[in-house]
């Protein structure tokens, strides 16, 4: 099983958060243990941000699980952009990154195939043991398009709020066999 969550809420909620190292809230911290209670997994692995790692840390602590940091698992970088609410954008350079994150990056930032290729490499990377993955929105929607092969709007047609837990079954071998299993949010 492959579980990827979401980090819980930042100090700061409604800013484009990508490389701005925001802790994250006592709150948020308990709603990703909450999240992960009744989860069998082997390993952690988190990005090496604040507000994932810490998540990672106290799910992982009681459970005698070291959490292993992976950088490729850090949110898009937003480059100016980042630490933005996003009504201090220009609505429509923002309107334009929804609608192609590839052609229209945020000035100074990373774009959607850069994200995807990261993460689908620490996926190729990825033990096949039961695994959980503290991370952020953007490299979950990254993981999905790789696993599931969605597409850039399918990716953004569901919500995932702080703390949401996707839950996969994958099989591997060439073609690789995914199953989506549970979305708790």
């Amino acid at each position: 099983m492959l579980y990827l969550m979401r980090h819980g809420a930042p100090e700061v909620p409604g800013r484009l958060l990508g490389r701005t190292d925001d802790p994250v809230t006592e709150a948020g911290i308990a709603a990703c243990v909450a999240r992960a209670d009744g989860l069998a997994v082997d390993r952690i692995e988190a990005s090496d941000l604040i507000r994932a790692h810490a998540c990672a840390k106290a799910i992982g602590g009681p459970r005698g699980i070291a959490v292993e940091v992976d950088p490729s698992w850090r949110e898009l970088d937003f480059g100016v952009w980042d630490g933005l609410a996003p009504a201090a954008i220009d609505c429509s350079a923002l309107s334009a990154f929804y609608d192609d994150p590839d052609a229209s990056p945020p000035p100074n930032g990373e774009r959607l195939s850069a994200l995807q290729s990261r993460v689908a490499r620490a996926l190729a990377e990825m033990p096949p043991v039961s695994t959980l993955v503290v991370t952020h929105g953007g490299a979950i929607r990254a993981a999905l398009a790789d696993l599931c092969g969605f597409d850039r709007r399918q990716v953004w047609a569901f919500d995932l709020p702080y703390a949401a837990l996707v839950s996969l079954r994958i099989w591997p071998g060439q073609p690789r066999t995914v199953q989506i299993v549970g979305l708790a949010l």
